[in-house]
């Protein structure tokens, strides 16, 4: 993968900002750019060996949204699908519930377990 230098600047004229702006604000220096942008990867050596092991492109092992985001979209999606079905259900209760269950049963014992002896330390 190549960064694109053109879609850069035109992304910067489409949003009213100079280059040198951008770099500063994003904290990174013109040189370090410019290597960048003549480089032909941006992507370290290791990603290319093992794309070329498994027969494919970098970008077919690389992902673009984090566990998190990914996540919080599939609960999202989840909660949309229950709530259609059963609008008189609460979403933040459905949300919550769906969350605790993307949890390993280990872990949610575990925060139940803490807050327990908070309550029971509290009386």
């Amino acid at each position: 993968m190549r960064l694109q230098g053109s879609k850069i600047k035109q992304l910067c004229r489409e949003n009213g900002i100079r280059l040198a702006d951008l770099l500063s604000r994003a904290g990174v220096s013109k040189t370090a750019y410019y290597h960048l942008c003549y480089k032909p990867s941006v992507l370290p050596n290791s990603i290319h060996a093992l794309a070329d092991e498994l027969g494919c492109k970098p970008s077919e092992i690389l992902e673009e949204i984090s566990p998190q985001e990914k996540l919080i979209q599939t609960v999202a999606e989840k909660t949309d699908e229950i709530m259609a079905g059963d609008p008189a259900l609460n979403r933040e209760n459905v949300r919550h519930t769906l969350l605790l269950l993307a949890e390993k049963p280990i872990e949610r014992l575990r925060r139940a377990l803490i807050r327990g002896r908070a309550i029971h330390s509290n009386r």
